[in-house]
């Protein structure tokens, strides 16, 4: 029988670990009921920068943590200072880089139990780990160099188990990543659906060449973007159709039917968007040209 590397094996162990369901989905309520969609969610959930933001801040407490230890182990006598300096740094970055973790993790639900389960371990193994350098740092300001050094050392264990986690859930589950990225192309004109059955603001639902497309006719013309939502794989047919877009009935991200960019988060990734034609009263879709999209203003 194959067997999994050791790390993979402990992952799958605690995304079985079902008493977390009832304490993850209470704190995930709790997040999105305190950032709810709007400018505030589109900023921490990268809609301005093209992806999610989370990954990009973790780079500084993970980065200053490490300096710090790294100092710590090799920079000799009169390093201390640069390194409580650059405690403080990763100190004074937690708060925003945890608050758009949280956000990304809760706004994951309705999750898979592993999604849900790992992510707020994850989200522990950080804590701890900002609480491990937080105390070394005061250690140190009362001259307890030593004992500030070892609470370091271990604060940069519980960060990398952390991230560790955090890895897992973005390579092997997909949180953060763009849904469609993966998706198969629809190079050539191909039939979607009668002309016939599409009614004028009603999303309809299309499998063409094994991909499912959303079509929508507004203002007397067809609309097609992918169906999969970017963000965490929403129906969009299933989703409300006003003032020249759709929402996802998940999250309630809401993308332009003219060219599949993003008007409101928590989605970072515009939806790809197909040219429409009707032949013989059948509606064709193919892949529209990338470089036809519109940014968001």
């Amino acid at each position: 029988m194959p067997t999994s590397p050791l790390p993979e094996a402990v992952a799958r162990r605690l995304e079985g670990a079902a008493a977390l369901d009832a304490p993850a989905k209470a704190v995930g309520k709790a997040v999105r009921d305190a950032v709810p969609a709007g400018p505030v969610k589109d900023s921490l959930s990268g809609r301005w920068l093209g992806h999610a933001l989370h990954p990009l801040l973790t780079d500084i407490p993970i980065g200053t943590w490490t300096s710090a230890v790294l100092l710590d182990l090799l920079g000799g006598k009169g390093s201390d200072a640069a390194a409580r300096r650059l405690i403080a740094a990763g100190l004074a970055a937690a708060p925003v880089t945890f608050a758009t973790g949280w956000m990304d993790w809760a706004d994951t639900e309705p999750a898979s139990d592993a999604v849900r389960r790992t992510g707020v371990v994850h989200a522990a193994f950080n804590g701890a780990g900002a609480a491990a350098f937080a105390a070394s740092l005061a250690a140190r300001r009362d001259g307890r160099t030593g004992r500030g050094k070892l609470l370091s050392l271990a604060g940069l264990g519980l960060i990398g188990a952390g991230g560790w986690l955090g890895a897992h859930l973005s390579y092997a589950r997909g949180v953060g990543v763009d849904t469609t990225a993966l998706g198969r192309d629809v190079e050539e004109w191909t039939d979607a659906l009668p002309e016939t059955e599409l009614t004028d603001g009603r999303p309809a639902c299309a499998i063409v060449d094994g991909t499912a497309v959303v079509l929508v006719r507004q203002g007397g013309r067809i609309h097609a973007l992918a169906d999969r939502c970017a963000h965490r794989g929403g129906p969009l047919h299933q989703g409300e159709v006003g003032d020249g877009t759709i929402t996802c009935p998940l999250h309630g991200s809401r993308f332009r039917l003219e060219d599949g960019g993003v008007e409101r988060g928590p989605s970072a990734y515009p939806q790809p968007r197909y040219e429409t034609r009707v032949a013989g009263g059948t509606v064709q879709v193919r892949a529209a040209d990338p470089k036809s999209f519109v940014t968001a203003a």
